[in-house]
């Protein structure tokens, strides 16, 4: 669980990247800025702050901003069913507006030679993406991954087709994708 606090701090530090890389968005989308700490209490460390601006049956596309080695935990994004009727897991872009990205995928690739430090969750693939700003990485439905920010933090735009992030598939099972804020 996240302390209110903790999220006013996500959001506060959100805004704060935000003008600093001139994205510039409405009152009503910073309140709608999420801080996820994915359950696990420690939100700087592992976590992520998401504006989803538009999220459709066809599309959706969002701002994450992550802080200083920051880590979206390991997650696959796996084909179901929703209301009877069955779909392909999300496939996604990942664009670096700002920072350094260091994403991981399924493939070659070893554990000892990443360049990210190595987050206190489950991780299981190490082919490294290195994103920098103005680089995009493209992955398709039921690609494992996860990722992690470099020094001064990243900011990364993501398109994709419909995101079901409360059906995510993390490979810790600690973890819970919706965030519960303290009240």
């Amino acid at each position: 669980m996240i302390t209110k606090q903790q999220y006013e701090s996500g959001v506060a530090y959100v805004l704060e990247e935000f003008k600093k890389a001139n994205i510039i968005i409405t009152e009503e989308e910073a309140n709608k800025i999420e801080v996820a700490d994915f359950g696990l209490g420690m939100v700087e460390e592992v976590g992520l702050q998401i504006l989803t601006y538009v999220n459709t049956e066809k599309c959706c596309a969002k701002e994450m901003v992550l802080r200083p080695y920051q880590t979206c935990p390991e997650h696959t994004h796996c084909d179901g069913v929703e209301n009877g009727v069955p779909y392909s897991g999300k496939e996604e872009t990942f664009r670096c507006r700002r920072g350094e990205v260091y994403l991981y995928v399924s493939g070659e690739g070893k554990k000892e030679d990443i360049k990210a430090i190595l987050p206190p969750t489950t991780v299981t693939v190490f082919h490294e993406i290195c994103l920098r700003e103005g680089e995009q990485y493209t992955m398709y439905p039921n690609t494992k991954h996860w990722f992690q920010a470099g020094k001064d933090g990243a900011i990364i735009s993501e398109f994709s087709t419909k995101s079901r992030d409360e059906s995510d598939v993390f490979e810790d099972v600690r973890i819970k994708r919706i965030p519960e804020v303290e009240q």
